[in-house]
């Protein structure tokens, strides 16, 4: 995690739906407004296509999808956050469509708890802890557990050109 002053890390906040997330901001590379994306077929249900970023074909993905949602609306708000995953010590850049994107936070340690283990809606491996700003949580996620490597195989190959068998929606 990055971390900024005395035990606290920076976030980046945006929002699903109703709910408000974030990531460390050592794993993102920037946020685009939502550009053209060029749909790839035979793709997994949650990844809308790819974007041109600076001359490189980046795959875009849908989190409310992924995450048993109804796909993001395209509005004014609707932002794309470019974000570095490590899986299997290899690292993949991806795009991921946020309904919003809101501001870079410094959460202190004291202001993270883990995640429940019973009576969330969203599967607590995904989440690193829960924090809490002002009056509102924030699900804190850890975007390297998002996705399994064979998701991840897919949707690199789909960008590519290639044809991977569509495969099977992890539940959130």
């Amino acid at each position: 995690m990055s971390e900024s002053n005395e035990g606290s890390t920076l976030f980046l906040t945006f929002r699903l739906g109703d709910e408000l997330f974030a990531i460390d901001v050592s794993q993102v590379r920037e946020v685009l407004e939502l550009a053209t994306i060029t749909g790839v077929p035979n793709a997994l249900e949650f990844m809308r296509g790819v974007i041109n970023v600076r001359g490189s074909v980046v795959p875009v993905i849908d989190l409310r999808a992924k995450f048993g949602m109804e796909p993001t609306e395209r509005t004014v708000d609707t932002r794309i956050v470019v974000m570095e995953l490590n899986l299997d010590d290899e690292m993949t850049v991806l795009g991921a469509m946020a309904d919003s994107v809101h501001e870079v936070i410094d959460l202190p340690a004291s202001a993270i708890e883990p995640p429940p283990k019973i009576g969330s809606r969203w599967r607590t491996k995904f989440i690193n802890g829960i924090g809490k700003k002002d009056e509102e949580f924030i699900l804190i996620l850890d975007i390297d557990k998002v996705f399994s490597v064979d998701e991840l195989a897919s949707v690199q190959a789909h960008a590519a050109g290639g044809e991977e068998p569509q495969l099977q929606q992890a539940a959130v």
